[in-house]
């Protein structure tokens, strides 16, 4: 079954590895071209994401680096891999072809400059969240107090993302932060986050969380790494994964769910879920609960018709 995975890590392990990678078929890599393709992975979100080491003063240059490696070590070795632009190409890609799109893990690397957000937004990127887990000038991560909000700053970017039709993930905010941006966001998603019902961690959403995101038309994608499935991170399994999935569905229901790995940002992995080559087996385990035409929601056709909104 065909899948659309809206986070991972890649270019951030291009980026900081100390030999060149090469994204179609490097072993170091959880999700590179050749393991995609193995899993039926359709459509990839490629993230960029700045490391909180980075000195605040190169981090937007690292951010274009970023985008320079998905131009030369993604896009240009693999004419099969089509940068989307358009969310009108999802519909378009052609049997044995990968869509791959831009997203920013946290606008860290715009400081205070919307012109830098603009440039990015301009280089492609087509979602944003506005933190990752530590504060910065538009609001405060999912590491931070829970009752500190959006900011000021964060309003104004909030406005110009809502112009541009950029998507907003909320899978890193604080609470407060969520709170804040769910009336005001035009398109909003959370691109990897699971249930804190099932596992109290601050990076997933409570049950009115994933109501309100829901009710403001937005969807959950499920993430894939251990620490968020289950508090005993030692071998956790799909079939714990797929926990989250049916509370999920039975709260808001399948129609707003989706898939978000996190492959190359995560350390710890499910049992038979190690690499993006392995997603099938996410699948069969789906179909174990839901019909066939529910699962394939999940896998792909629920972002396929968010999007259509957007257009």
């Amino acid at each position: 079954m065909k899948i659309i995975d809206l986070h991972c890590d890649v270019l951030y392990q291009l980026s900081k590895s100390s030999e060149p990678l090469q994204f179609s078929l490097a072993p170091q890599l959880q999700a590179s071209k050749d393991k995609l393709q193995s899993g039926h992975v359709i459509v990839q979100n490629f993230a960029i994401f700045i490391s909180e080491h980075v000195p605040p003063a190169e981090k937007f240059t690292e951010a274009m680096r970023q985008i320079e490696l998905f131009h030369t070590n993604v896009l240009q070795p693999n004419p099969e891999i089509i940068h989307i632009t358009d969310w009108k190409q999802l519909e378009s890609l052609r049997e044995g072809q990968i869509g791959a799109f831009l997203s920013l893990e946290g606008c860290d690397a715009i400081g205070e400059d919307l012109f830098k957000l603009q440039a990015l937004i301009n280089a492609g990127v087509k979602l944003v969240g506005l933190t990752w887990n530590y504060e910065n000038s538009v609001a405060y991560g999912a590491e931070e107090a829970p009752d500190k909000g959006l900011k000021p700053f964060g309003k104004e970017v909030v406005k110009l993302l809502n112009e541009k039709d950029i998507i907003i993930d909320v899978s890193h905010l604080n609470e407060q932060g969520f709170w804040d941006v769910i009336p005001l966001a035009k398109h909003i998603l959370a691109s990897h986050s699971n249930a804190r019902a099932l596992c109290d961690h601050t990076r997933n959403l409570t049950d009115d969380q994933v109501r309100a995101l829901v009710k403001n038309g937005g969807h959950i994608h499920v993430v894939y790494y251990p620490p968020f499935i289950k508090k005993d991170t030692e071998n956790v399994t799909l079939m714990d994964l797929a926990g989250h999935v049916k509370h999920l569905a039975d709260l808001v229901g399948v129609e707003h769910l989706g898939l978000g790995s996190d492959f190359d940002g995560i350390y710890k992995t499910v049992v038979g879920l190690q690499n993006a080559a392995q997603s099938q087996n996410l699948i069969a385990t789906l179909l174990e609960q839901f019909s066939t035409e529910e699962v394939e929601k999940i896998a792909n056709r629920n972002f396929l018709d968010y999007v259509k909104n957007i257009e």
